[in-house]
This record gives structure tokens, sequence and C-alpha cells, in this order.
């Protein structure tokens, strides 16, 4: 009887680990295309951003910071 409860114990020890690792994988896959699809900053975004940090932007700059931001975000 004491032999089952242990194998019981055991089982369901690594059951929970396995879901976690599991559900950790299948999370980080998902928030990584999502961030793909919906990058967190935009052009219209950034041109915001430099305007109220008394920038004027002009799309080169922008263009170039956008270039830089996604270069980031693929390494």
């Amino acid at each position: 009887m004491s032999l089952g409860i242990v194998w019981v114990i055991t089982i369901a020890v690594l059951t929970l680990l396995g879901g976690v690792a599991l559900g950790f994988f299948i999370a980080r896959k998902y928030m990584m295309n999502y961030l793909k699809k919906n990058p967190p900053i935009n052009e219209q975004m950034l041109r915001t951003l430099m305007m109220q940090m008394g920038q004027k932007p002009s799309q080169k700059k922008i263009n170039q910071m956008m270039r830089s931001m996604n270069n980031q975000q693929s390494k």
C-alpha cells in the first residue's frame, strides 16, 4: 500500500512539472508570434514621440530608427 502512494505522488509531481514546462514553451511561442505580428511601436508612435521630445522628425530619421529597432528584434 505504501509503495502505491509513492508511485501516485511521483507520477503527480512529474505530470505537474511536465505541464508547467509545456505551458511555458507554448506561452513563449505565442508571445513571440504576437509581438512579431503586432510590434509594440510603429512609425506614427515614433513620430509622436520625437515631436514630444522637441525634435522635428524627418522620414529618413524615422526609417532609420525603425530599421534599427527591427534589427534589434531579429537578434
